[in-house]
């Protein structure tokens, strides 16, 4: 007899759930050949009473799952570099997957990554789903999150950087140039890092004694045609920014070609500072001063992480973040003087 505390065997799963030992055999292995009212159910059993494996652990692949959400800029790539230069070293091969928000690609990923047995999955941005999570763990395979889109669960390791400063150091330094009119085009409210970015930047106006204007707080997207939008939309005010913080470097671009679509000079009659430093924007016109995420730091960390886990090791500390800088180009000058 069983209890709650105690962990089942598949044959004592399918007992209960009144199903054959292959299928709760599927369910356990993330294969997609069952039913979702059976799925539910085995998987409800296995929440109550664990699972006990009947065999040693399999030897995990010589792999590196790296699943995007979207793969798109400069970003991913700048990742890629920082996980690929771990995994060489531990002679591991990376994969790169991205799920974009079609489910039937999910749940392709998830049934080919139990399958393969990497040694670890990185997950970028956007976390994987509670059902997600609860198959990895039961199949022993480690997962790392990666500039986490929300705040993860405290059982889930994860690496990211000091986005609050990042902000705030932005709008310190548009604000000892001079600039009182600050404007911000956010990312996603449901992204953590835009949402820290934002609150660095409200806590600089509030130490200098500057209000924010809400119609200088725009909501963007990451994407350089957010940053058009809102850019525009801003440089119509009649009282318009004199300088505006992009939260990411797409963004800062998409603010260049508004100000140039309006007949302003960049930074003469608008400063703009972004956030990333990806490097192209050291060739931009004029380079871009922005706010540097470690990117490939990050990525290294979180792989380093992901293989000690792999290795029966746990990390010194479940949640890394590392430190953002302040690269001061061209884009930013003193605000310009009103006419005498």
């Amino acid at each position: 007899m069983t209890t709650e505390s105690s962990p089942l065997t598949i044959a004592q799963l399918a007992e209960l759930a009144g199903v054959s030992t292959a299928t709760v055999s599927k369910v356990v292995n993330g294969r997609s050949e069952v039913s979702s009212e059976t799925r539910a159910a085995v998987e409800e059993l296995i929440r109550r009473h664990g699972y006990r494996r009947q065999r040693r652990r399999s030897t995990p692949t010589a792999l590196v799952e790296l699943v995007f959400h979207a793969l798109e800029g400069d970003y991913p790539v700048e990742i890629t570099k920082g996980v690929a230069r771990v995994a060489r070293e531990h002679e591991l091969t990376v994969g790169i997957s991205d799920l974009c928000c079609d489910r039937s690609a999910a749940d392709a990923w998830l049934e080919g990554v139990l399958r393969r047995r990497p040694s670890g999955v990185i997950a970028v941005f956007s976390g994987l789903t509670e059902t997600q999570h609860e198959q990895l763990a039961r199949r022993e395979i480690p997962l790392v999150l990666l500039d986490p889109a929300d705040a993860p669960a405290r059982n889930i390791p994860s690496v990211g950087a000091g986005n609050w400063n990042g902000g705030l150091t932005a709008t310190r330094h548009l604000l000892e140039l001079g600039h009182r009119r600050i404007g911000i085009i956010t990312g996603p409210d449901s992204a953590l890092s835009s949402r820290a970015r934002l609150d660095g930047y409200r806590t600089a106006l509030d130490m200098a004694g500057v209000p924010v204007d809400p119609e200088l707080v725009g909501r963007g997207d990451f994407l350089i045609e957010g940053g058009l939008a809102e850019a525009h939309r801003m440089l119509r005010l009649p009282d318009r920014p004199t300088a505006i913080f992009a939260t990411n470097d797409g963004q800062a671009i998409g603010v260049y070609h508004a100000a140039h679509q309006l007949g302003l000079r960049v930074p003469d009659d608008l400063s703009v500072i972004g956030f990333d430093d990806m490097p192209s924007m050291r060739w931009a016109i004029p380079p871009l001063t922005t706010v540097r995420q470690p990117l490939a730091e990050m990525a290294a960390a979180a792989t380093s992480m992901v293989l000690k886990l792999a290795g029966g090791e746990q990390p010194a500390r479940s949640r890394v973040e590392l430190a953002t800088d302040l690269v001061v180009r061209e884009s930013t000058a003193p605000p310009p003087r009103p006419p005498a």
